[in-house]
């Protein structure tokens, strides 16, 4: 296979990779906060608060992860690479995301239930940080320098599309 189109697939490669991360990212906040009402019901229904508040409390909880997740994959992708950091927090993420769809409701194993989607919105909310800056850093390394403003819009875009 020639240099050239080698060189041309690895930037695709890349791009695509993180704008799939990205997209799974901000399809599942979306998706989370769209049925809050059915997730507040399905995990907190003996609450004596409104049990959408809750639901939207857990969403809120895991946004205070981000931070962490921030200076946890920031470290790593210096220490063993972006891609190495990009691919874990993508597959902690869609993991996560997952998990939650198989969670049993508060009805079938009780107070558990909602810990554990505490848990692993937490876990989500950990591994976000490293996807979007991590995907906008390692599309930049790896652009062509002609391209690179092209392939770095592809972070927001996936953003928008996720959310869309």
């Amino acid at each position: 296979m020639p240099a050239q189109t080698t060189e041309r697939k690895v930037p695709f490669k890349v791009a695509a990779s993180s704008f799939l991360g990205n997209f799974i990212e901000w399809f599942d906040y979306a998706t989370y906060a769209y049925f809050a009402i059915t997730i507040g019901i399905v995990f907190f229904p003996e609450s004596e608060v409104d049990s959408t508040m809750l639901a939207f409390a857990v969403f809120a909880i895991s946004f205070i992860f981000r931070p962490l997740g921030a200076a946890f994959w920031g470290s790593m992708g210096d220490k063993k690479g972006r891609k190495w950091s990009l691919s874990l927090s993508i597959f902690m993420m869609t993991g996560a995301a997952f998990l939650i769809g198989c969670l049993p409701s508060y009805q079938t194993i009780g107070l558990l239930s909602p810990i554990l989607l505490l848990c692993l919105r937490s876990v989500q909310g950990f591994s976000a940080a490293g996807e979007y800056s991590g995907a906008a850093v390692f599309l930049a390394e790896y652009s062509p320098a002609k391209h690179r403003g092209k392939y770095c819009a592809l972070v927001p875009a996936s953003t928008a599309a996720g959310l869309l």
